[in-house]
């Protein structure tokens, strides 16, 4: 048997409307129940057998999207920050209750999969230390890759004097000036700071995967609809 729900706080949550607007809604006769139009905001529905404007409802069991972030965008609510990925998304979305939320961040300059979520255990799961997910990327450098990098990410990096050392990193030279790098940590700008710590300017970064996920063939600017991983 599903949950039901109250109408009015169902739409709320979902980001159509305010609870006070919902009857509005209803006035207007843009919602209906399995075929009927909705007479009552205070009424217990299945968010299955709810339309709004014939539509069914966006997302009702929760968001995971992944995105293939541009450069130039930033992974941050605030308007006065620039272009942020929460533009390249629906905008309804960001009424929503819980709040949708990248999970980690990618810098202004750094392009490539991000994942957004408004389920808060997933961003725990994804994001805690102690789970240990692997992201990889797609270095670019301003001068050709020595093989001892090698040895140094998989010793862990200092990133100064007097800086925690980073936990072992995988590094897999592609050619003279790139590489793939996996790593589970999250430090700030840590790619960059691990390789200007071993002399290197790092001057394109991109991820390309996040625990389970991987961008594939998912262009810029896009986004797609994924399940939950089981593999945390």
């Amino acid at each position: 048997m599903p949950a039901l729900k109250r109408l009015d706080q169902l739409l709320s949550n979902l980001g159509y409307c305010s609870r006070k607007e919902a009857r509005y809604l209803l006035k207007d006769k843009r919602v209906t129940i399995k075929g009927e139009f909705a007479k009552s905001p205070a009424l217990k529905v299945d968010p299955a057998t709810v339309r709004v404007d014939g539509e069914a409802l966006d997302s009702p069991d929760g968001i995971l999207v992944m995105l293939n972030k541009p450069l130039g965008y930033v992974c941050s609510h605030d308007n006065n920050e620039g272009m942020r990925i929460y533009d390249l998304l629906p905008e309804r979305w960001e009424f929503r209750n819980p709040k949708i939320v990248s999970v980690g961040r990618l810098d202004k300059d750094t392009s490539g999969l991000i994942l957004v979520t408004d389920d808060t255990k997933l961003v725990h799961q994804l994001t805690s230390p102690k789970h240990h997910v692997d992201k990889v990327y797609q270095v670019t450098v301003d001068s050709p890759l020595q093989a001892d990098i090698i040895d140094a990410f998989a010793k862990g990096v200092v990133l100064g004097e007097g800086a925690e050392q980073c936990l072992p990193a995988k590094i897999e030279i592609i050619s003279d000036n790139v590489a793939n790098v996996t790593l589970n940590e999250g430090k700030y700008h840590q790619v960059r700071r691990m390789f200007a710590a071993c002399g290197y300017h790092v001057e394109a970064l991109h991820r390309s995967q996040f625990g389970q996920y991987k961008l594939q063939d998912l262009a810029q600017g896009e986004w797609q609809t994924v399940a939950p991983s089981s593999e945390v």
